[in-house]
């Protein structure tokens, strides 16, 4: 039988482990029922008086050498904490009286003087270490009132002692209804705590023993198969330069991880992605889907009907403004006037300087720039006035506009000339010195903020076949690659993928 192979036998009884641990621990915290319980240990017991009983000799200088009776004498500080799982109130001690709740005993010592401390955030517990609360001392014994503890809240008894040598008896006794008083034990600060108990130790390693197992078969069969979204061969990856460092990643990875694959990279902006995509597939023809995908910001044109598309993620732009310009803010409305050419000099917004604006812009083929034609400017850039992006080609244009092709090109000519506005995705929230980035209506791009903020100048990333594409083609293996493997480097670069529980509602809204 194909299926009874050890692999699959130590597979399902980790699985009935695993069920049967989590059975018992749901009876476990249903059916078993949970004590209260005050604990209590010395954490200190030292002589200061002599020890001539020890046969050590000792040094006392102030008060102790001055104090008379003080040659026998001790310091015990005594721990009392609720180190159980509920909360224990004054009713719930069962001891004799109204105000006896529990009982420290010092065999063979007499109790000279006490101090007491509490737990950090823990004042209110001081009211009831009063002599009318029912606290005393007498003898080799302190009683204590009815003191109220939280879980895992604490006081301290700094107790002064005469009559004995250290070491002696200690014990604190008293009623706890359906609960005990009982001495704890803390570990020493040379050592460390457990991480587990022994229930949880067995079961830790039982499964570990299994999975370890599990692994050994399948490490000295040595037959796994590559991975499903590895193939082989050449694939052209084209289109929107926003997305560009996340393929140049994503194709690092691919070919290191997926031998026999290549990856080219042809990145010329998202239009002439998505035509490039659509014109090899109309000379293809019939003889299948070509090994290309475009990468889009937003929708494909109408027209190219061919196109398939894959949402793959949230793409974040924003606006760069060079440092002359000390502008951090820039309504929707302003904007719109500034690329309308109804604003022309920076000194006609609030803290701008007496500076020309100049409008860095994409060409065409750019999906970054008719992402901001849509959604910021509801409308078209204004027509090219400048080849140099530093003076007009003809003096009655309304504004001075140029057009590069690239990203890296906009946002170099924006930091180099003075009173430049220009536009860039997100990337990794990097921009090159002598600019920077502004805020849409007092709202910052983040990756984070996506769905909650207003942020308007986002697009959906496609990502663009011709036809559908086999699933074992090096196509369909690079997206799928994208989907699993991409996600922190879609994130890092300014993107919310799409594979995301967030990014799936949002891609899926448009």
């Amino acid at each position: 039988m194909e299926w009874f192979s050890p692999e699959n036998v130590i597979a399902v009884l980790t699985a009935v482990l695993g069920v049967l641990t989590s059975a018992g621990v749901l009876w476990y915290e249903r059916r078993v029922p949970r004590r209260k319980r005050i604990g209590y240990r010395v954490q200190m017991d030292t002589p200061i008086g002599s020890e001539v009983s020890q046969g050590r000799a000792n040094v006392r200088l102030g008060l102790f050498n001055e104090t008379p009776d003080m040659a026998d004498a001790t310091l015990v500080l005594l721990r009392i904490e609720n180190d159980g799982s509920q909360s224990i109130g004054d009713e719930d001690y069962t001891g004799r009286g109204e105000l006896n709740g529990l009982t420290a005993e010092f065999t063979g010592r007499t109790v000279r003087g006490i101090a007491v401390t509490h737990s950090p955030d823990a004042d209110h517990l001081m009211d009831h270490f009063t002599p009318a609360a029912g606290m005393r001392h007498h003898g080799s014994l302190i009683r204590l009132p009815r003191v109220p503890l939280n879980r895992n809240e604490h006081f301290k008894l700094l107790v002064l002692l005469t009559g004995s040598h250290v070491g002696g008896p200690i014990k604190v006794t008293g009623g706890i209804r359906d609960g005990v008083v009982a001495r704890n034990k803390a570990a020493r600060p040379d050592e460390k705590p457990p991480l587990f108990g022994p229930a949880a130790r067995s079961i830790t390693v039982a499964l570990t023993a299994c999975v370890v197992a599990l692994a050994g078969i399948i490490v000295v069969r040595d037959d796994s198969p590559p991975p499903m979204d590895c193939a082989k061969g050449t694939l052209t990856v084209t289109g929107s330069t926003a997305f560009k460092p996340v393929l140049e990643e994503l194709k690092r990875t691919y070919e290191d991880e997926c031998e026999g694959a290549e990856i080219l990279l042809d990145i010329h902006g998202s239009n002439a992605g998505v035509r490039k995509l659509d014109a090899l597939g109309a000379k293809t023809g019939s003889s299948g889907s070509p090994s290309m995908i475009a990468l889009s910001d937003g929708p494909r044109p109408a027209a190219l009907t061919k196109l398939h598309e894959k949402r793959v993620a949230i793409s974040l732009f924003s606006l760069v403004v060079n440092d002359t310009v000390p502008v951090k803010d820039l309504s929707l409305d302003r904007i719109r006037r500034i690329y309308r050419g109804d604003i022309r000099n920076w000194n006609e917004i609030d803290g701008g300087p007496d500076l020309e604006i100049r409008l860095v812009s994409r060409d065409a083929n750019s999906g970054t720039r008719e992402v901001f034609q849509r959604r910021v400017l509801d409308g078209n850039e204004p027509a090219t006035s400048s080849r140099d992006c530093t003076t007009k080609d003809y003096a009655q244009a309304p504004v001075l506009r140029c057009e590069l092709d690239g990203t890296d090109q906009v946002l170099a000519e924006v930091a180099r000339l003075d009173g430049a506005i220009g536009y860039t995705e997100l990337r990794n929230g990097d921009v090159p010195e002598g600019a920077h980035r502004t805020a849409i209506d007092s709202t910052t791009p983040s990756v984070d903020t996506i769905g909650t903020s207003s942020y308007p100048y986002r697009e959906i990333e496609y990502a663009y076949t011709y036809g559908s594409p086999p699933a074992d083609s090096l196509v369909s293996g690079f997206l799928t690659y994208l989907d699993n493997y991409g996600e922190e480097i879609m994130r890092t670069n300014g993107h919310l993928p799409c594979a995301t529980p967030k990014g799936m509602r949002l891609c899926g809204e448009g």
